[in-house]
C-alpha cells in the first residue's frame, strides 16, 4: 500500500525539470572580437592624468571630476559574441565619469584616488571601480615640465549585456538567437595597470599637454545568462598591452580652478574574421576635468 501511494504521489507530482549550468573559461586571443569589446570598454575608464602631475606640498590635496565620452558603437563592431557571430548590446552608457582626490607626499610625489559612483545607466551599473596613481615632476623648467606616473585600477561593472531585457523572451531567431528567456547579470572585470609619461607647457593662463603610456589589460567577463534548456555561466579572459596617446589644453580659472579638455586615443587590434587580416578598431573619446586645488 506503501508502494502503491509512493507511485501516485510521483504520478501526480509530474516530472521535475532541473536546471542546467553550462559553461567554459576561455583565454582569448587578444584580437578576437569578444577581446577587442572587453578591451575597448577598459580603454574608455583609463585614468589619464589630464596633464602636468600637481605640484602639492606634502599634506596638500586637490580635487576633480572627470567625464569622457563613449562612441557609439555600430551593428556590425557591437557583433562580438561567438567569435563575431552574436550582437551583444555595448551601447549602454555614452559617457564615463570619476570623481578625483590628489595628496602630496614626500619627495614631490603625489597619489591620486579616482572613484566611479555606481549611477545605473540603461541597465548598467559600476561596482567598487577604483583607480590609483602615483606621479611626480622629473623636469621642471620656466614654462616646460615632464611628469611621470605609474597606475592601475580594479573593480567591475554589471548589466544585461549577453540577454539584453527588450529582446529576451522574443520568439524571433533574428532578434534573439541564441534563446534569451530573461536578462542576463553580466559582470566585467575592469583591471588594468600601466604607466605614461607628460610633457605640458604654460602660458599663463592656458596649458597643453601631451601624455603616452602603455596599459597592461587583463579584463574577465563573467556571463550568467538563461538560454534556452540551460544557464551560462562562462568567463572569459583577455589580455593585452595596449599603447595610448591624450593631447589636451587646459585654462586656469583663477588661482585655484582649472578646466581641461582632452581626446583620448586607443589603438585596438581585432581579427573579425578568423581567415581575415587584422585590423586596428581604436576607441577615440573626448574627455573633460574640472580640477581644484587647495592652498
Amino acid at each position: 500500500m506503501r508502494q502503491l501511494l509512493l507511485m501516485a504521489c510521483l504520478a501526480l507530482a509530474g516530472p521535475v525539470h532541473a536546471q542546467v549550468e553550462s559553461g567554459t573559461d576561455e583565454l582569448l586571443a587578444s584580437d578576437r572580437p569578444e577581446a577587442w569589446a572587453m578591451h575597448y570598454v577598459g580603454a574608455a575608464t583609463l585614468m589619464t592624468a589630464f596633464g602636468e602631475s600637481p605640484s602639492l606640498a606634502p599634506g596638500q590635496w586637490g580635487a576633480a571630476l572627470d567625464l569622457g565620452h563613449i562612441p557609439r558603437l555600430n551593428a556590425q563592431q557591437q557583433r562580438v559574441g561567438l567569435r563575431g557571430f552574436k550582437q551583444e548590446d555595448l551601447n549602454k552608457s555614452p559617457v564615463f565619469g570619476r570623481a578625483r582626490l590628489s595628496l602630496g607626499l614626500p619627495g614631490a610625489w603625489v597619489a591620486e584616488l579616482g572613484w566611479t559612483p555606481p549611477v545605473e545607466i540603461n541597465g548598467l551599473r559600476t561596482r567598487n571601480l577604483l583607480a590609483l596613481a602615483f606621479g611626480r615632476r622629473l623636469l621642471v623648467g620656466d614654462a616646460f615640465t615632464l611628469s611621470a606616473r605609474v597606475f592601475g585600477q580594479h573593480g567591475s561593472a554589471e548589466g544585461d549585456i549577453t540577454c539584453p531585457a527588450a529582446g529576451s523572451g522574443v520568439v524571433d531567431p533574428q532578434a534573439n538567437p541564441v534563446g534569451c528567456i530573461a536578462a542576463s547579470d553580466d559582470r566585467i572585470a575592469l583591471r588594468h595597470y600601466g604607466a605614461d609619461v607628460t610633457a605640458a607647457w604654460a602660458s599663463t593662463p592656458w596649458h597643453w599637454y601631451a601624455s603616452l603610456g602603455i596599459a597592461r589589460m587583463e579584463p574577465e567577463a563573467h556571463v550568467d545568462a538563461q538560454l534556452g534548456s540551460y544557464r551560462d555561466r562562462s568567463r572569459l579572459v583577455a589580455r593585452g598591452n595596449q599603447p595610448f596617446v591624450a593631447l589636451g589644453i587646459g585654462r586656469d580659472l583663477d588661482a585655484r580652478w582649472r578646466l581641461s579638455l582632452e581626446a583620448l586615443h586607443v589603438p585596438l587590434p581585432v581579427r573579425r574574421d578568423p581567415d581575415a587580416t587584422q585590423q586596428n578598431d581604436p576607441l577615440t573619446s573626448l574627455r573633460i576635468q574640472l580640477r581644484y586645488q587647495a592652498r
